[in-house]
């Protein structure tokens, strides 16, 4: 709990007041399930946006077992502030890699983001090639089914 104490010394992480608690967990909820929703239907349309989804699916659902089971909330740095509070507390090492996997992958194509913004030459994340559509394609039913969903099917039972 060391490192706990210190996110919540740096102000990363805060616990939840029992007021809000109902009211964090609803909006967690419905935003993980909107999230994965959204990345089941892109995964032939907009392959970047299915994985872009399927992160945030995951990432929600940390957000909220970490509220339900630990009444914690994440405050600041979101992204890594949720793993480290995540990676603290459960010792999961195989959840731990799924969503490892799914913050590496959304930052690669934040990364590409802005090196497109850089360069000014590409108007989306990825050209119109045929080759490098279906390369996403694939890689976002990959994504979605060996990580996205795999991930959020076991953090629902822990839930429970």
């Amino acid at each position: 709990m060391v490192k706990i104490e210190k996110l919540i010394n740096k102000r990363k992480i805060s616990k939840i007041k029992e007021f809000e608690l109902e009211r964090y967990k609803n909006f967690l909820e419905s935003s993980y399930k909107n999230n994965l929703r959204h990345s089941k239907a892109n995964i032939a349309t907009f392959p970047r946006w299915n994985i872009i989804s399927g992160y945030y699916a995951m990432h929600d659902i940390t957000k909220l077992f970490l509220a339900v089971k630990f009444k914690i909330k994440i405050e600041k740095e979101v992204h890594a502030t949720t793993i480290d509070a995540f990676k603290e507390l459960t010792k999961n090492n195989e959840l731990l890699e799924l969503i490892n996997f799914g913050y590496k992958e959304f930052l690669s194509l934040v990364q590409d983001l802005e090196e497109a913004k850089k360069e000014r030459i590409k108007i989306q994340y990825y050209t119109n090639t045929r080759y490098l559509y279906e390369e996403y394609k694939r890689r976002a039913e990959e994504f979605f089914n060996r990580y996205s969903l795999n991930f959020i099917n076991k953090m629902q039972k822990l839930l429970k």
